[in-house]
């Protein structure tokens, strides 16, 4: 049984997080799994297999430059002294995590880095900054450099054109028995209605989420009479803010962060998300599995894989979001089937070529 790694920051609340339990439940039964975290905590912690060995790196962030340096240099050597080339196959699964990909690059000459967000978007298409960030994660030294969309792939290969060939696209493994399954789960806070409920899941921060856009869309819906509410999911650093701006909006809820969002989404008439930027949104998948149109901002793949097939497309604006809620509202959407087990085949076939290739 071969033996692989796979680094991360921690596993609290967060797409690439639940993605990640996703992959090590599918995959611990076929390999010998190591997970190393910067910080051993986190709401799905207790949802790793048993069957996988957990290991931590954590270097020193001490304010004294000195002490600190030193202390990273003595945390570096004790661990290529202990796991150095030790591991088949070893992987970087939090991009934003530069221990994770030394972690990643030290565990195994087979080595590879998950990349989940469209950096470029991230750092305002300043391109001196997208390089800088990829150069300081050494991503020359990776053999396999993964995507979650094809999106995000063109991006860094026009920035990378000499890393085109470890370029390649695996989107994420869903666990869509344990989606049908938390689904069930009654819940007190949130009942089904019968006007068209929008539901958005997922973290509160206005850089990237723009959750400003569903706010003014529904006054401008309102004013023109149409009936439907819309249910926030989630929490952040902005949530005090948006909780302003939808004061005496009585169709907007706000109900935090749920640890299992899924008995709301399935009781929502469709997932609503506004986003400027995004790598491959996982909620995109929970909402396909429990048969959810999905009313999207022009995202990641949102084109190729939302069109005509699973929901509505906008452009990203305050108009686009409203347009698309409008359209939902007044003419509904009829979803392709998603034949989830037929998708999580195609991830793994393709999560085994990179490992053993």
């Amino acid at each position: 049984m071969k033996k692989i790694l796979f680094a991360a920051y921690s596993l609290d609340y967060g797409g690439i997080e639940t993605s990640l339990i996703s992959l090590l439940k599918k995959i611990s039964s076929k390999y010998e799994v190591t997970l190393c975290l910067e910080e051993k905590q986190g709401v799905y912690l207790k949802d790793v297999p048993k069957n996988v060995n957990i290991i931590t790196y954590k270097p020193n962030k001490n304010k004294i430059v000195l002490i600190r340096k030193i202390s990273n240099l003595f945390k570096q050597i004790g661990f290529k002294l202990k796991y150095k080339n030790k591991f088949d196959f070893s992987a970087c699964f939090a991009t934003y995590s530069f221990p994770a990909s030394f972690v990643a690059r030290t565990a195994s000459k087979n080595c590879a880095i998950w990349v989940h967000n469209n950096y470029m978007d991230l750092y305002d298409a300043k391109i001196m900054k997208y390089r800088k960030f990829f150069k300081d994660l050494n991503i020359y030294d990776f053999k396999k450099i993964v995507f979650v969309s094809e999106m995000d792939k063109r991006v860094f290969i026009a920035q990378f054109p000499e890393c085109a060939k470890k370029a390649c696209v695996c989107n994420n493994l869903i666990n869509y028995e344990e989606i049908l399954k938390k689904s069930e789960e009654v819940v007190d806070d949130f009942k089904k209605e019968k006007v068209v409920t929008f539901i958005n899941i997922g973290r509160h921060d206005e850089k990237q989420k723009k959750l400003t856009r569903i706010i003014e869309a529904t006054k401008r819906l309102n004013k023109e009479g149409y009936k439907f509410r819309v249910v926030f999911v989630g929490k952040g650093t902005a949530t005090n803010e948006y909780k302003k701006l939808a004061e005496n909006i009585k169709n907007i809820e706000f109900l935090g962060a749920k640890k299992n969002p899924y008995p709301y989404l399935k009781n929502s008439d469709a997932f609503l998300m506004s986003s400027e930027f995004e790598g491959y949104p996982v909620v995109f998948l929970e909402a396909k599995v429990l048969g959810k149109p999905i009313i999207t901002t022009d995202v990641s793949d949102s084109k190729k894989d939302i069109v005509g097939k699973y929901g509505i497309v906008t452009e990203k604006s305050d108009k686009g979001v409203y347009e698309g809620m409008k359209k939902f509202i007044k003419d509904g959407f009829e979803m392709e089937k998603f034949d989830p087990q037929e998708y999580n085949n195609e991830i793994l076939k393709r999560l085994d070529e990179i490992i053993n290739r």
